[in-house]
């Protein structure tokens, strides 16, 4: 007779400080409030249930910004993931802060090749072994260089390894941990879905490699992908939405029976609020608000924003503020991630602090 086990992996990546809910369409769309609900439900529905986040938790929001990452780390701690993996942001705000922010981490932070490159020396722990009913859980954590590279990083972290290289690490550390019985092992990356397929091409199914959970691209995908082996799948970005993934696992041969893989909406509908986290949340944005909160524009219509790849209304308004302001001749594009997916009237009026919630750096010229 053959052995299973049930466990449920929810995920998010490029959370890029999305903590807020919006109203979209009439209804109460994202946040980390909701988001912190719809985990807690099913943490209490499905005991065996892990919590993962792909990289990029930084960026995106001026609470982020005015406290350089640290307001977005205790916001994490409430949200209580099982385990993170770094993305190219969060090397923005320099190394000693990187260094700093796992110091005030509540949960483990995981990459087998970020390192220091004058020494070299590995920055963070390179995988964790989640232990759950009686199951051993290896999650391994990846970034490349080409990522990093794509970044304003600080200039003395490095990663050790391309796409190919990154698969002979997964390797070392597979075939490290035979003698300990792993069930189900899952990369935890940060280097785009193209390049998480070209990855799972090169792990060998001997590695016993079960899933690939991405971020860094922004896919949001329909389904769950295979190759080689693997399945695939990327939650998009923000607090929109979180993937979930609910696995039966063969604990005889340590491999997937059978899974179902989908995109949960986090909206008013279906997620409970987290009291708790809308405290946390509370205290940074009275503190930002009073800094920030200052009338700067009337709209006699809502600005959007709707897709990160295209021109919109709202990132001309962004582009035409940059060329006057900093006596430009052209300023030819914005960053997506800079301004908000709409600019309602607002009552009708929009605060600097929730028109601009961060910004990085835009092709301009003088």
């Amino acid at each position: 007779m053959k052995h299973t086990k049930k466990i449920t992996i929810l995920h998010s990546n490029d959370l890029h400080g999305d903590f807020l809910a919006e109203q979209v369409d009439e209804k109460l769309v994202g946040g980390v409030s909701m988001l912190s609900g719809y985990i807690e439900k099913v943490r209490a529905e499905e005991p065996n249930t892990i919590y993962a986040i792909a990289g990029d938790m930084f960026r995106g929001s001026v609470i982020d910004s005015e406290y350089k990452g640290l307001s977005t780390i205790e916001i994490m701690n409430a949200l209580a993931p099982d385990v993170v993996t770094i993305g190219n942001h969060e090397v923005d705000y320099g190394i000693a802060h990187l260094l700093f922010i796992e110091k005030c981490a509540r949960f483990p932070i995981i990459n087998v090749n970020l390192y220091i490159k004058n020494t070299p020396t590995r920055l963070f722990t390179p995988y964790k072994i989640l232990r759950m009913d009686g199951m051993n859980i290896l999650f391994i954590g990846i970034i490349t260089q080409d990522v990093i590279n794509q970044t304003k990083s600080e200039s003395l972290v490095g990663s050790f390894v391309d796409t190919a290289a990154a698969a002979a690490e997964v390797g070392k550390i597979c075939n490290a941990h035979n003698s300990i019985d792993i069930d189900f092992t899952v990369l935890l990356t940060h280097i785009g879905f193209e390049e998480d397929r070209h990855l799972a091409h090169q792990l060998d199914p001997a590695w016993g490699v079960d899933l690939i959970i991405g971020g860094h691209s922004h896919t949001l995908m329909e389904h769950a992908i295979e190759e080689n082996g693997v399945i695939i799948a990327q939650a998009g970005t923000g607090t929109d939405q979180i993937g979930r993934f609910d696995i039966i696992v063969d604990t005889d041969n340590n491999c997937i029976d059978s899974y179902t893989w989908h995109t949960v909406p986090i909206c008013a509908e279906t997620c409970p609020r987290n009291h708790a986290m809308e405290e946390v949340l509370h205290h940074f944005i009275s503190r930002v608000d009073e800094k920030y909160s200052h009338i700067v524009g009337r709209f006699r219509r809502e600005l959007t924003h709707p897709e990160r790849t295209q021109e919109t209304e709202l990132g001309n308004l962004f582009a035409d503020i940059f060329t006057a302001a900093l006596a430009l001749t052209s300023c030819s594009s914005v960053p997506a991630a800079s301004g908000r997916k709409s600019l309602a009237p607002s009552s009708p009026t929009a605060t600097s602090s929730r028109a601009f919630p961060t910004m990085t750096a835009c092709s301009c010229s003088r």
